[in-house]
């Protein structure tokens, strides 16, 4: 039932880190969404990928929550009623989903334990967001470089 919970709240975090218009706002619940995906990584049997996960996202956090602070502007006002409306509508979408196939573990090949096929698995796309963190993080640059030369 824990798993069938964190996925719950996975979705939430996602949706709230689409939909809502606040960068600030935006990126704390991206960072709910990656602690949540550490925890599950965790209860998994995964413990080195829950901390890489965690690693990845809080430097992805870093970098979201500096850019979105100095670039973004202040958004016009959304309906707390709208908002909750889309946020519902997802939760609601996903739950049959969550609950009929979450319920339990499950070894997908014989022989082989949870943390290795997703280290096996997951080892290239550790290095790809490692490389997507770097991109955003010198394109970040560029942006404040231009931006602070373009004002004098």
């Amino acid at each position: 039932m824990i798993l069938e919970i964190i996925s719950v709240g996975l979705i939430i975090s996602a949706c709230l880190a689409i939909f809502l218009e606040e960068a600030v706002y935006s990126v704390v619940a991206l960072a709910v969404m990656f602690f949540l995906t550490s925890v599950l990584y965790a209860l998994s049997g995964a413990v080195f990928a829950a901390v890489f996960q965690f690693a990845v996202g809080a430097g992805t956090l870093a970098i979201l929550f500096l850019s979105g602070e100095m670039l973004s502007e202040k958004p016009m006002k959304v309906s707390k009623k709208t908002l909750l409306t889309f946020v519902a509508a997802g939760v609601l979408l996903s739950l049959p989903a969550v609950f009929l196939s979450i319920s339990s573990q499950t070894v997908a090949f014989s022989g082989v334990s949870f943390e290795e096929a997703l280290w096996n698995l997951r080892a290239v796309d550790v290095v790809l967001q490692g490389f997507v963190i770097m991109t955003v993080a010198l394109g970040i640059v560029i942006i404040l470089h231009e931006k602070r030369n373009g004002g004098k």
